[in-house]
């Protein structure tokens, strides 16, 4: 029996390999470099831990999460296997057994978070125990483009390459744009031995339901499972709270979770899962990698996830015993606003923001599917399936009807404004409301203006709903969320296609629509001015209500002033904000807008300021006097700000001023007094 068979068995227990296992253990053994996509309870940890056994020396393993290593550490130590963590809940005693085993040559598989590669100390101690491998569990999380990026994943390519030895990357969900950059930061850019195992899990039942009323359809949910080991997931840590709450008071076992617990706390809620039977877990996101409890039953969305990527991630951790599990996930209007607006605000390039916003229109497809959601699912990540008969569209096939005309007219007034508006003022547009926007801009002359007039705001904003999930439009994160036309929706527009649209989701909810800050059409806009707002305070260290309060930045969104004048009669920007942070601002909301010279900056907002305009257009014109055939005479911005604030009406006043004379008030006199004296 080949040393790994035997292992299999003695060590871990099992008779033979999971499918797809055996092929990656052996490229592991082999000192290949190795990335592997596995599904969720796959046993991707058997693919790196039954190697360190075979191979010598130390195998290091790169994890995300404390609880995932205490748990695989646990669990080695269980079966024998000297293992062991340095993390930053260890204490002192339990530092000192892994340096130990380490100095005596005994442990085999030493975990550490990628954080602590950023210790000097920690390369020479990988270097002197003779690390032999180093295996990356969740190696996503090297990626900027996948949904848990953590930046010191960065570092594991340079340990690599500095330590001279192989590498095994793990994941369970990563797609090919993820995948592509996971090869270039992890292995240089040259291919390893690539694995990629399928993502499918047959066991999961997948359903989606819009919101209405979604703490009953959560509860509902629960009460048809109860007695069973389940995971609802929220958007915020307060939801947490009161919907866990919510559950206890209809008597069930229900705990919460976030990462605003103490560390302690956490630990806690992280053993009773693992231990007690039938608890229910409400969390955000923060309770994720590292649960590794076979016996899930269900996982619960009560609030869309932020992309398809997290949504397959978390409902992965439902049924990794293989047995039946189901899941479902609620969306509706606000959720998925939070969702746009969470990535508006973000530090991340347009580009970034802008895949981000496709990796959301593909999940809010796959809450608004036509048909088998597995098939579209498993497409999303390069795999063709048959139907699976385990979701809510298999189980009852959803209405259908022809949608085409409505969508060309959303595809028309989107092609009319130059793709410059959110779907609030695209549905005034169609609904034909006149608003002051809209005869501002002359919209309510256009075609299409009043053209859906048939149709309610909630049903065209459904309408548009779906047409994000069909990927025919998204939105432009450098024109703050204004919709633009991809080119799957250029045949529609030509009449070659038609767009089969849902109607049960179209249905109104019950539920009240989230009192908004500002209005739709200028949420994206304030979502941009907190993002530079936040990277100001940040790069300052300074709380972010020091550069502006929420109150000013919607007062900017709202008026969208388009010069530093205009910025300065904004409540809560004085002079010396203006001068430190208007023109940030300004960028952010108008473009690239000229920047004012120091001088004429700090009369933003004043009369004096206009006068300084006037004064200085008359002076340019006036450079070779009259006729343009004298000699060259300038002022200097100091002396038209003198002008400008003092107002001399005499051409001995204007010759006492600094930086004029006699020749320069001759000449540029007449005209300036004429100016001043219209402005009185």
């Amino acid at each position: 029996m080949p040393r790994d068979m035997d292992l299999l068995k003695s060590v871990f227990g099992f008779d033979d390999f999971r499918p797809g296992q055996a092929e990656i253990v052996d490229a592991v053994i082999a000192g290949e470099n190795t990335l592997a996509i596995m599904p969720t309870g796959g046993g991707k940890s058997l693919c790196f831990q039954l190697p360190a056994l075979v191979r010598g020396g130390v195998t290091v393993v790169i994890s995300p999460l404390i609880a995932l290593m205490r748990d695989q550490v646990r669990a080695l130590q269980a079966a024998g296997v000297e293992a062991g963590a340095l993390t930053s809940g260890n204490t002192e005693e339990e530092n000192n057994a892994v340096f130990d085993a380490l100095g005596e040559g005994r442990l085999k598989l030493l975990y550490m978070a990628p954080e602590r590669l950023a210790s000097g100390g920690t390369f020479n101690l990988l270097k002197r125990v003779g690390t032999s491998l180093i295996a990356v569990d969740e190696a996503h999380c090297v990626s900027q483009w996948g949904h848990d990026f953590r930046p010191d994943y960065l570092r594991i390519g340079d340990l690599k390459r500095a330590l001279n030895v192989p590498l095994a990357a793990f994941t369970a969900t990563a797609d090919e744009e993820t995948r592509e950059e996971i090869v270039e930061k992890l292995f240089a850019g040259e291919p390893p031995t690539s694995f990629l195992r399928g993502f499918d899990r047959p066991n999961i039942h997948l359903a989606f339901a819009v919101k209405d009323s979604p703490r009953a359809q959560i509860l509902d949910f629960a009460d048809a499972r109860r007695g069973q080991s389940g995971i609802v997931y929220t958007a915020t840590r307060a939801r947490t709270e009161t919907l866990a709450k919510a559950l206890r008071d209809a008597g069930h076992s229900a705990v919460h979770y976030h990462g605003g617990m103490m560390a302690d706390d956490r630990r806690y809620v992280e053993r009773q899962f693992q231990q007690e039977d039938g608890l229910i877990v409400v969390a955000t996101i923060a309770f994720g990698m590292g649960i590794d409890k076979p016996d899930i039953r269900w996982v619960a969305h009560s609030d869309l996830p932020k992309s398809i990527e997290s949504y397959y991630q978390e409902i992965g951790r439902a049924g990794r015993d293989g047995a039946p599990a189901e899941t479902l996930t609620l969306f509706g209007p606000d959720d998925i606003r939070l969702r746009r607006t969470q990535i508006d605000e973000g530090l991340a390039p347009a580009e970034r923001r802008g895949a981000d916003h496709g990796r959301l229109n593909a999940l809010l497809g796959l809450a608004e599917a036509h048909g088998c959601r597995r098939q579209q699912l498993l497409a999303y990540f390069g795999e063709a399936s048959e139907p699976c008969g385990n979701c809510d569209l298999c189980d009852r096939p959803p209405e259908l009807f022809d949608g085409t005309v409505d969508v060309m007219k959303a595809l028309s007034a989107i092609l009319r404004t130059d793709e410059c508006f959110g779907s609030g003022h695209l549905i005034d547009i169609l609904r034909g409301n006149k608003t002051e926007k809209m005869r501002e801009r002359g919209h309510d002359a256009l075609p299409t203006f009043g053209v859906g007039r048939d149709h309610d705001k909630r049903m065209w904003q459904a309408i548009f709903r779906q047409i994000l999930g069909l990927d025919l439009v998204r939105p432009d994160p450098e024109r703050h969320g204004a919709l633009r036309i991809t080119t799957k929706a250029h045949p529609v527009l030509r009449g070659e296609a038609e767009v089969q649209l849902r109607r049960d989701t179209l249905k109104a909810t019950r539920r009240p629509a989230a009192k908004m800050m500002v209005s739709e059409e200028d949420a994206p806009l304030l979502s941009a001015l907190k993002a530079k707002r936040r990277a100001l305070a940040e790069a300052a260290r300074a709380p972010a209500y020091v550069v502006f309060t929420d109150k000013t930045l919607i007062e900017m969104a709202e008026r969208r002033p388009m010069t530093l004048d205009d910025m300065a009669r904004i409540g809560g920007v004085g002079a010396k904000k203006l001068e430190t942070y208007g023109q940030a601002f300004l960028e952010v909301i108008a473009g690239d807008a000229p920047d004012l010279h120091p001088v004429r900056r700090k009369l933003a907002g004043r009369a004096s300021g206009g006068l300084y305009d006037q004064l200085q257009a008359a002076a340019t014109e006036l450079l070779r006097g009259e006729d343009g055939t004298g000699k060259y005479l300038t002022l200097t911005p100091g002396t038209l700000r003198q002008i400008a604030e003092r107002k001399p009406m005499s051409i001995g006043d204007l010759a006492r001023l600094s930086g004029m004379t006699e020749a320069k008030a001759d000449r540029f006199g007449p005209t300036f007094f004429e100016i001043l004296m219209e402005a009185e």
